[in-house]
């Protein structure tokens, strides 16, 4: 009996043990279950992270497109104002040309009638013949001076 008991026993403890080892393998496939299903949503996190990053930087990409463009047209537009300005400077630089030279020959004009009648006021001749220095007859003095539009090339 005692062999009998000694078997019973020893069968008996191997079916403890078996059942030790079926508990753990099914601990064991649950934490399996676990790790595997935390993992999926880890990587599940991952690429809903990722998507939107890149949905961000697509918007991103958009508005730095759009502030290049507005930032473009601002720049053509500066630049067709300068160069309006640049070619009304150009013609006032000519008209200033213009006007000095005029009154410079105005200038010389006034030296030369000062000069003939040696004093600086104007003093009317005595004769009767007064069309030379008539004002309204001094048509010739009052002649623009024009000047060309290629008269200064920058």
């Amino acid at each position: 009996m005692a062999s009998s008991s000694g078997t019973c026993s020893g069968s008996s403890s191997l079916l403890q043990n078996s059942g030790s080892e079926e508990d753990l393998q099914a601990v064991m496939d649950q934490r399996k279950r676990k790790r595997m299903i935390s993992n999926r949503e880890s990587a599940r996190r991952s690429r809903m992270r990722k998507q939107k990053h890149l949905d961000d930087l697509v918007t991103q990409v958009a508005q730095l497109r759009k502030e290049n463009q507005q930032i473009l047209t601002t720049v053509n537009i500066t630049t067709q104002q300068f160069l309006s300005v640049e070619a009304e400077n150009s013609v006032l630089r000519a008209q200033v040309g213009e006007l000095s030279h005029r009154l410079e020959s105005l200038n010389e004009i006034i030296e030369v009638l000062n000069a003939g009648f040696g004093s600086t006021t104007f003093v009317e001749p005595t004769s009767n013949n007064t069309t030379f220095f008539n004002p309204m007859n001094m048509g010739y003095l009052n002649h623009p001076i024009m000047a060309s539009a290629d008269i200064l090339q920058y």
